[in-house]
């Protein structure tokens, strides 16, 4: 009981609170599995997001800008058969400035031909 969170037992280990202003704020403590779980997974999500990068590159046409450019249903079609995450994936890239697309959020059929560009 005395490693358990939730007994009532005065002698258990309570978790460290942090504050906002703290570093550590809403971070696993370091060393921790879940670290590391969230270190593996950051890792992985990075890999599929130069992955789709590849694919865009392949798949796309060069405009006259030099950008490489490919149509979101022509993306999908190609994508969805290695990854059903698409959308995510492609929103991550677009958060770390790889990617350029109108809009939020792009949905299967309504945005088919909304151009994502490679940067």
């Amino acid at each position: 009981q005395r490693k358990n969170p939730f007994s009532n037992d005065g002698l258990a280990s309570r978790p460290v609170h942090t504050h906002r202003g703290d570093p550590t704020y809403g971070r696993p403590p370091e060393g921790s599995q879940t670290e590391q779980r969230g270190k593996d997974a950051h890792s992985h999500v990075g890999k599929e997001v130069e992955e789709l990068c590849l694919i865009i590159r392949s798949t796309g046409e060069v405009g006259e800008d030099g950008h490489v450019s490919v149509t979101f249903g022509q993306l999908f079609e190609t994508y969805v058969t290695i990854s059903n995450k698409v959308v995510g994936i492609l929103l991550r890239a677009r958060k770390h400035g790889l990617v350029h697309f109108e809009g939020e959020m792009l949905w299967q059929g309504k945005d088919d031909n909304v151009i994502i560009t490679l940067l």
